[in-house]
């Protein structure tokens, strides 16, 4: 598995391009995210947000025109994928498939989990390819994503920390923004978290 990431936009969101078996996953392709996608695919299946945050999601329409593959949204942040008072200037897209809850899906041999974990959102997800798993803005290198936003719940993301902290398994966690850590060692943190929100 090859994993390539771009910083994104003014945020500097992480878009990723995951390459397994000669078939490349495009994971949160935000703000300016079309180029360096384009330049760096060759054999393109799908994209895949982990979440619907503009940030996240700028790009879906473009390159679903672009490189006719299906676009996978989790179910409760469809609703964000169109211009609102919160940013109207979003490029709408309208996912091919709806991802229901923790759901897995499988391209031709290479297995694709979708893990929802809201709180941060309510579609908010985590994907594993792999011994990789893209949080988005789930979790993050001692942090946990924001739950002052629109559609935001505390109590909702504290459920999501428990589930989270009893996954029995360790991989690499890619977050939405800044670098990598793994599953064992945001697992410490999730007391404190669920104890401090």
């Amino acid at each position: 598995m090859q994993i390539k990431m771009q910083p994104m936009g003014p945020y500097q969101t992480n878009c990723y391009i995951v390459s397994v078996d000669a078939k490349d996953f495009i994971i949160d392709p935000g703000v300016g995210a079309t180029a360096w996608v384009l330049q760096n695919v060759k054999n393109p299946v799908a994209i895949l947000n982990t979440h619907g945050h503009f940030d996240h999601v700028w790009s879906n329409a473009q390159l679903q025109k672009e490189l006719h593959i299906p676009l996978y949204t989790p179910k409760g942040d469809v609703m964000l994928l169109r211009a609102s008072d919160w940013m109207p200037d979003l490029p709408p897209s309208t996912p091919d498939v709806e991802v229901d809850g923790d759901a897995e899906f499988d391209f031709e041999g290479v297995k694709v989990k979708f893990r929802h974990f809201p709180g941060h959102c309510p579609g908010c997800s985590t994907i594993e390819i792999g011994d990789a798993m893209f949080s988005g803005d789930f979790i993050f290198e001692r942090s946990i994503g924001r739950i002052d936003f629109p559609y935001s719940s505390p109590d909702a993301m504290r459920e999501s920390l428990r589930k989270f902290k009893n996954l029995n398994y360790d991989k690499i966690i890619y977050p939405g923004h800044g670098g990598k850590t793994t599953i064992k060692e945001e697992q410490k943190y999730t007391d404190y978290w669920i104890n401090n929100l």
